[in-house]
């Protein structure tokens, strides 16, 4: 098992990123949180299997459809033991 953060870019919120994030991460097995930022990005904690955080990562370059994704970054963290995925206030 590994972790990730993940910061998305570009018109990612009021979109429904936050949700369609957590509908994904649920289907792939995949465990952490995502949350808006002041900024105006996405910030996304996950942890699982290499493969399924890769076709995660993959999501996330799109994400849902009303969302223009401009770009991400991503590094890799700590383990962190999350339960679940969970949207983060």
């Amino acid at each position: 098992m590994i972790a990730i953060r993940i910061k998305v870019t570009g018109r990612v919120q009021g979109v429904f990123f936050r949700a369609s994030t957590k509908e994904k991460a649920d289907e792939l097995g995949i465990r952490g949180w995502v949350r808006n930022e002041s900024d105006g990005s996405v910030l996304i904690e996950a942890e699982g299997e290499a493969s399924k955080l890769n076709e995660f990562k993959q999501w996330c370059t799109i994400g849902p459809s009303a969302a223009v994704v401009e770009g991400i970054t991503v590094e890799e963290i700590p383990v962190g033991k999350y339960a679940d995925f969970e949207i983060a206030y």
